[in-house]
């Protein structure tokens, strides 16, 4: 299975998360995603002016491991995996400090962190979307306490690394995991906060009191540790706060990346038929050579007149067959390949290619995703659309991936980024001046905005299923301005 969410990530760039959801049993899955990419004419984003080059230079992408995924309540449980994987850990550390356990716990609190903030993000949108009005108040009360049982639980570890007197790095390892780990309970009860505002009236005030409180618990505790904490007048506008939580969520989740090595898709072959087409290039050369030196001998003038053509002709025959095989190799091979493995075991590869298509070579299905209007589809006959056709095929061992983890990790993310920086460079001002009749008579001047749609058609393959989505952004020359997923 393929599942795929889109979001904006900032104001140039917008992010789509892939996940392929493998088979463990199955050293083989093959997975395939197919983006088509249609642009508006007049940003005139065509081969000439956007190479492939320049789409590598503007897409980004992390590969994952997916977050092991755990209820709320299910890490308030003794028996949950994170907790004894820690303490078993601590343990072993105990009885011998060396710098193998001493890894493995630091990978355990990077683990615990990871899947409580998964299971906060999980929680906080189940209350935000599917919680009715007469449960809230006891959903928010448990959610209280669940998040003080795991901080707890959590903090335990302190006592313990002090008492049992660990190595110091036990100490900075578990540090940097409880701050992240406040942190990230900040952030989710403000985002539940903003969500309930104007749904919940009525008890609002009550929850947010509760909430609120749980904050300040948090900011007391923070002062006591000497974490940093975010101020309302900052001299520095928190400088050093945002770029202290960003490090900590880089450190939090580094050991779901995946190690990636890439090259280019192809290369043996490329270099073969590059090959055939010197050969071939030499062979029509040497036969005219050969021929006009059987007729009129050596060193006559007619001999040396038709050297120089086939010289001339080889190497137009050479590009000629570069050309025609480079765009046979299209067809078959990738831009790129990127293998991917975890603690030097493979896992599998990634290859990706792009090409600017024309309609005639879209499918038909897709051109009925697309559904251009009448007036697009009149406006397109002298002002084409471009098309850039991004493929991509997935190959995971999950076998591989089973055996490297000790917890049930259900597939990997591909966390790609696209920037959309090079497509407004031909764009019009975002402002218009429009007229509109007056109240008491004559007219008057409003705004309008003016912005461009940027289409994004995507087949996802996986054995023996096809899916479609599309995905329509809104830019201008000030950024991307929305996103909206369309029907399918």
């Amino acid at each position: 299975m393929i599942d795929v969410q889109v979001r904006i990530h900032d104001r140039f760039s917008v992010e789509f998360k892939i996940g392929y959801l493998v088979k463990k049993n199955l050293p083989v899955n093959d997975f395939m995603m197919n983006t088509w990419i249609f642009i508006p004419n007049s940003l005139d984003i065509n081969p000439s002016t956007y190479t492939k080059n320049q789409f590598y230079n503007d897409v980004k992408s992390n590969i994952r491991l997916i977050t092991p995924i755990y209820e709320l309540d299910e890490m308030t449980d003794g028996k949950a995996l994170p907790f004894i994987f820690l303490q078993g850990i601590l343990r072993e550390l105990e009885v011998e400090p060396t710098r193998e356990h001493l890894t493995d716990y630091e990978y355990q609190i990077k683990m615990f962190c990871s899947i409580t903030k998964s299971a906060l993000r999980r929680e906080t949108d189940r209350i935000t979307n599917n919680i009715p009005n007469d449960e809230i108040k006891h959903t928010i009360a448990r959610f209280i306490e669940n998040i003080t049982q795991i901080n707890n639980r959590y903090r335990e570890q302190c006592s313990f690394i002090k008492t049992a007197n660990l190595p110091h790095e036990a100490e900075i390892y578990f540090a940097f995991g409880d701050e992240f780990l406040v942190n990230q309970l900040e952030y989710y009860i403000y985002r539940l906060l903003e969500s309930l505002k104007n749904r919940y009236l009525s008890d609002y005030t009550q929850m947010e009191e509760m909430l609120m409180q749980l904050v300040k618990d948090g900011i007391a505790y923070k002062t006591t540790r000497g974490y940093q904490l975010v101020e309302k007048n900052s001299v520095d506008r928190n400088r050093s706060v945002v770029f202290r939580m960003r490090l900590l969520a880089k450190y939090a989740e580094s050991h779901l990346f995946l190690d990636a090595s890439k090259k280019k898709d192809g290369l043996m072959a490329e270099q073969v038929y590059y090959s055939a087409a010197a050969g071939i290039s030499m062979i029509f050369a040497t036969a005219i050579a050969f021929s006009f030196q059987q007729k009129y001998g050596n060193f006559t003038m007619p001999l040396f007149v038709a050297l120089v053509v086939s010289y001339m002709l080889k190497d137009r025959i050479k590009e000629l067959m570069r050309y025609y095989f480079v765009h046979r190799l299209a067809k078959k091979y990738f831009d790129n390949k990127t293998t991917i493995s975890i603690k030097e075991t493979l896992l599998g590869w990634i290859k990706e290619g792009i090409d600017f298509i024309t309609d005639e070579r879209v499918p038909e299905a897709i051109m009925e995703m697309r559904n251009r209007s009448d007036l697009l589809e009149a406006d397109n006959r002298n002002t084409k659309e471009k098309i850039i056709l991004y493929r991509k095929l997935v190959r995971i061992d999950g076998t591989a991936l089973d055996e490297s983890n000790q917890y049930d990790v259900s597939g990997v993310n591909d966390i790609v980024r696209f920037n959309v920086f090079s497509f407004i460079h031909k764009m019009d001002n975002p402002e218009v001046s429009l007229a509109v009749p007056a109240e008491n008579g004559g007219y008057e001047m409003t705004e309008g905005e003016r912005i461009y749609y940027i289409n994004f058609l995507i087949q996802l393959r996986y054995d023996d299923n096809i899916d479609y989505k599309r995905y329509r952004l809104l830019v201008s020359r000030n950024g991307i301005e929305g996103i909206e997923k369309m029907q399918e």
